[in-house]
């Protein structure tokens, strides 16, 4: 997402975006990609949220995966928190890992997440952890550390498993 188009050409594709016709849409997606705003995120993620085609989510979905800017980082973080998006959040997590960003200052919301949601988003919260290459404060590791610990008496052995991996991982980024 790197804009080199005019103010009215930008606003002529998010007009794009709210047609009726499907292939409109799929077009100004395709062109997003390429020339997309930091700004559009919300829209974007609204969309996937009100749209039913899978094609359109597909390509929503393929965007959020290849942000390369990280001003984008509060704003995925903004939909992820936002529990009108719910049934988005496995997808929304998946692109934070996916698009390889750094998501280190929200390790916490990521911990909680493995330890409160399913084993799918909890998987993909999982992901983005243990993908966290930035070092953290020694601090906040023991207590993202303890919170996991005490949460390993209450959960599946899937998610145990999980919680295992990442009480593992999070020392060899601590400082």
């Amino acid at each position: 997402m790197t804009s080199d188009l005019t103010h009215n050409e930008h606003n002529n594709i998010l007009k794009a975006l709210q047609s009726a016709d499907s292939t409109v849409v799929i077009e100004a997606l395709d062109e997003l990609r390429v020339s997309g705003k930091t700004s559009d995120i919300p829209i974007l993620v609204e969309m996937l949220h009100q749209s039913q085609n899978p094609e359109i989510k597909a390509k929503i979905a393929g965007i959020f995966a290849n942000l390369k800017e990280k001003d984008t980082v509060p704003l995925m973080i903004e939909a992820i928190h936002n529990q009108k998006y719910a049934p988005e959040l496995k997808l929304l997590v998946s692109s934070c890992w996916e698009n390889g960003l750094d998501y280190t200052n929200y390790l916490s919301l990521f911990v909680d997440l493995l330890i409160r949601h399913d084993f799918l988003v909890a998987f993909e919260a999982y992901t983005v952890i243990t993908n966290m290459e930035t070092t953290i404060d020694q601090a906040k590791i023991d207590t993202e550390i303890e919170k996991l610990d005490q949460a390993m008496h209450t959960t599946t052995d899937e998610k145990k498993a999980l919680m295992l991996d990442v009480i593992d991982f999070l020392p060899s980024i601590g400082s």
